[in-house]
């Protein structure tokens, strides 16, 4: 018995340490660790001449006191480097609409330059009266539930921007009539995926999940189960989804095997 309670206290207190150096570890470094991820992204009924399309997907900044704007800088400097040809802003600027930051991250976001523009939608936690006009003094365009039609290498492109509190079909289906067959929708939401299939959109681009933020090994990531998709490319009919880990942190300073990211997506036939 004596033998089996020692075992047993080893075993909890070997359990508490690792547990204590993963948060640690997550909160010192991991969520710091900002990586360039690329992705050759497959999309249904491409036009030729947009096969190697670069576009840069940078989400779910969360400029805070537990975010600092180095991680912002490290994130645009990430991005600049690579010299995409469109960049898109997959919201969550600030946390809890903090006006605070609001203006220090779009000054951050301000030195995003990309030949075919630089666009944005808002996320759940963004004020839109003042994330808003901060990013478009930065030259930033802001889709709120809008299209605009771009010319990339030559193709018409239709880009639409939608809110994360614009979730119904009808809504989302105003947006999109009249729209060209090349379609790419930046929705911070993942759970707008089923409705861009149903309208046979080819690209959504999201964030909004952190990819969990803390994915547990054997158990994956408890706070995002309830996306379709926590991080990655999926593919339904006709349509292909990438959802972005982002860049920030929220609720608790800690990333674990989740690092943070800038997304680097190439455009690629299906």
């Amino acid at each position: 018995m004596t033998s089996r309670r020692t075992a047993l206290k080893a075993t909890l207190g070997l359990a508490a340490g690792l547990l204590t150096g993963s948060a640690v570890y997550g909160y010192s470094f991991e969520r710091h660790r900002i990586g360039l991820t690329r992705v050759v992204l497959p999309v249904d009924d491409l036009p030729e001449a947009l096969v190697g399309l670069r576009i840069a997907l940078l989400t779910d900044l969360h400029r805070s006191r537990m975010v600092p704007r180095r991680d912002i800088d490290e994130a645009v400097t990430l991005t600049l480097a690579e010299r995409p040809d469109l960049v898109v802003l997959g919201g969550d600027y600030v946390t809890a609409s903090d006006t605070a930051y609001v203006d220090d991250v779009a000054d951050a976001l301000g030195r995003l330059m990309a030949p075919d523009g630089v666009f944005a939608v808002l996320g759940n936690h963004d004020g839109e009266r003042s994330i808003t006009p901060a990013l478009e003094r930065q030259g930033i365009s802001v889709l709120r539930d809008a299209r605009t039609r771009l010319a990339l290498r030559g193709e018409p492109v239709d880009l639409v921007g939608i809110r994360y509190w614009t979730k119904g079909t009808d809504a989302i289906t105003s947006i999109f009539r009249d729209a060209g067959p090349t379609t790419f929708l930046l929705a911070h939401d993942p759970r707008r995926f089923p409705q861009a299939v149903a309208l046979n959109v080819p690209l959504v681009l999201s964030g909004h999940t952190h990819g969990g933020q803390v994915v547990l090994p054997g158990f994956g990531a408890p706070a995002a189960r309830k996306f379709p998709v926590v991080a990655g490319t999926a593919h339904d009919r006709r349509t292909t989804l990438f959802v972005s880990r982002g860049v920030g942190a929220v609720y608790v300073p800690v990333r674990l095997n989740c690092p943070p990211e800038v997304a680097m997506l190439t455009l690629a036939r299906r």
